[in-house]
């Protein structure tokens, strides 16, 4: 009989501590806000991918809508740092930025409020600053476009076996945004994917000097298409290419998300990151007083790093096939994206890349890249650092002011 009260006596404690356990818990998930910095607005696929992505975390979370607070087109100056003071004020505890221009402004709120966690995509200092509040994440979205790239290769090769190109005019054309490392990795492994199904294919590539601007976008495509590309892709945030693609009737490949309810009859594919397990990461991290990694980089295995549907009636046949074979082979090491024997550099296999990783002034290289026969991309920092000019692709432009 004794044991039998203790036993329930026991029950009963352990009870209460798990209750009193989850009464604390959603304490601390009610007093929880995560602020978030936009370079735009929903118009922009950059910044919707982004505003998708934190509403299912938060979701996927069990948090309020309220703890969600949302500051869109907010410039690449001191309007950032103005924007993180009053999330900080609203009560936010984390913060994160969506652009490689707001980096510095963050640092700054970061620096001011070091109770407040700052989180920041597609930077580069997080590394060297060594601020315990402030973070840089990115993903290995470099596999996802040379899987879109695989399509793109595919698409090509049916074009020739249709006789409506011949292989020597397996041209693509790449309307870029600026000439960062992270627009150079993206269309150099949009290429090596291509190529790799379709090694007679080259790619011009053409800059805007904008990461949104709808005419700048859709001129280049012209552009492009004009001067004889005839599967268009690019690194830009607005439906200036693909409008100009499903105008013109020439295949094109997305980005940040599909187009195909748009542009029906010349979308293939649309790469892009997903953020919600980073956002899901981050928040969980803060509720639970957890340390955020300094660089984060989100892969395919992580579910950060994805495809969107096919649209079958524009994609080669066989396309959704090779596309998965080629993705377990990019998850389990078989093949590497920047494998240095599938590229040459002036005619030469590239042995040894200094890259440019703990950014300066002098944008200093200081990091050896290259081991065991592939460039190591996104491995030193999340942010991208290849930026090596390889054969078979052309820039068009690089002064755009």
């Amino acid at each position: 009989m004794f044991r039998k009260i203790v036993s329930v006596a026991i029950a009963v404690m352990m009870l209460a501590g798990l209750c009193l356990s989850f009464a604390s818990c959603s304490e601390n998930t009610g007093e929880f806000k995560i602020g978030v910095i936009l370079l735009h607005d929903e118009d922009s696929t950059y910044d919707l991918n982004f505003i998708n992505s934190v509403k299912a975390a938060v979701k996927e979370l069990g948090l309020d809508d309220k703890q969600l607070i949302l500051k869109r087109n907010i410039s690449e100056s001191n309007e950032c740092y103005e924007a993180a003071v009053d999330l900080v004020n609203d009560g936010c505890t984390l913060i994160f930025a969506d652009s490689f221009g707001h980096e510095d402004f963050i640092i700054k709120a970061a620096k001011e409020f070091p109770e407040v966690q700052f989180c920041h995509a597609t930077g580069t200092k997080a590394h060297t600053e060594k601020l315990s509040n402030f973070h840089n994440a990115f993903a290995s979205i470099y596999e996802g476009r040379y899987l879109a790239g695989v399509a793109a290769g595919l698409k090509l090769n049916e074009m020739i076996d249709k006789g409506e190109i011949k292989a020597d005019e397996a041209k693509m054309g790449y309307v870029g945004a600026f000439t960062y490392a992270e627009v150079i990795s993206g269309y150099t492994a949009f290429y090596l994917g291509a190529k790799s199904v379709c090694p007679t294919v080259t790619m011009d590539v053409q800059f805007t000097g904008s990461w949104y601007d709808e005419t700048l976008e859709k001129n280049a495509a012209i552009a492009l298409i004009n001067g004889g590309c005839k599967l268009i892709s690019g690194h830009a945030d607005s439906m200036g290419a693909p409008t100009a693609c499903e105008e013109r009737g020439v295949p094109n490949i997305a980005y940040n998300g599909s187009t195909l309810e748009s542009c029906p009859k010349t979308f293939i594919v649309s790469s892009r990151i997903d953020w919600t397990p980073y956002f899901k990461y981050i928040c969980q991290q803060v509720m639970d007083g957890k340390t955020i990694d300094t660089d984060w980089t989100g892969t395919l295995k992580t579910g950060s790093v994805a495809l969107t549907e096919f649209n079958e009636t524009v994609a080669a046949e066989g396309t959704a096939a090779k596309i998965e074979e080629v993705k377990k082979q990019l998850m389990d090491g078989t093949i590497h994206v920047f494998d240095t024997k599938t590229f040459t550099v002036e005619g030469k296999e590239l042995t040894s890349y200094m890259a440019d990783v703990d950014t300066d002034a002098d944008f200093t290289k200081d990091t050896e890249a290259i081991k065991d026969g592939y460039f190591h991309e996104s491995e030193y920092r999340s942010a991208p650092y290849f930026d090596v000019q390889i054969d078979g692709i052309k820039l068009l432009n690089t002064d755009f002011g």
